[in-house]
């Protein structure tokens, strides 16, 4: 549900491009964006730095392709928010010693500080490389392409990489604790005990 909730400005972007055009589906993407961290900010969830920076890239060349009538605004659009993103996990590990998907994923697994920063690199040099094919489909091929690419070719790749990561660190995951039951839970599975006990006899 909250990966649905994550691309939902890029689900009616690509809609609204299939039935307007480029200027009307970037406005509708623009709304989209703000009305996503809204309705975060409305049920008072916590909102993810990412969420920002995507909704201040949009807003900024997407308002700037509306104002200028030129798509080449939205189209670099995302490679900008990848190349931030990994600059940010570079800058991060190098400069100040953080290592930013330990800091996301340390709850969920235990890894080896080799292993957390090859994870870190692995992320950064996707990101890296996620931008450069956004460009290659953006200047090399039809709007219409580049939109289809954007939500169904960047979507999967993502998904993709995700995936092989979750193969390859799987052993590494914690496993899940078992529920600790409450005090009306532990009466009644002694008296079923106790019951089958007294059957027995």
């Amino acid at each position: 549900m909250k990966f649905f909730f994550d691309i939902f400005p890029v689900i009616l972007f690509f809609l609204t491009f299939k039935l307007y055009d480029i200027f009307i589906a970037t406005a509708v993407a623009i709304v989209a964006a703000i009305a996503q961290i809204g309705w975060l900010w409305l049920r008072k969830q916590q909102i993810e730095k990412l969420m920002w920076i995507n909704l201040a890239t949009i807003v900024i060349l997407g308002g700037t392709t509306l104002l200028a009538q030129d798509e080449i605004f939205i189209k670099w659009k995302p490679t900008v928010l990848y190349w931030l993103i990994a600059s940010v996990l570079l800058v991060s590990s190098l400069v100040f010693g953080k290592n930013i998907i330990e800091l996301i994923l340390k709850k969920q697994m235990i890894l080896p500080a080799a292993i957390w920063e090859k994870l870190n690199l692995s992320w950064t040099v996707f990101f890296l490389l996620m931008g450069g094919i956004n460009l290659y489909v953006a200047f090399s091929f039809s709007v219409d392409i580049w939109v289809t690419f954007k939500l169904f070719g960047a979507t999967g790749m993502m998904l993709v990489f995700i995936i092989l990561q979750v193969m390859v660190l799987g052993k590494y995951l914690k496993p899940i604790p078992e529920r600790i039951l409450t005090v009306n839970e532990q009466d009644n599975q002694i008296e079923k005990i106790d019951n089958k006990n007294g059957k027995k006899q």
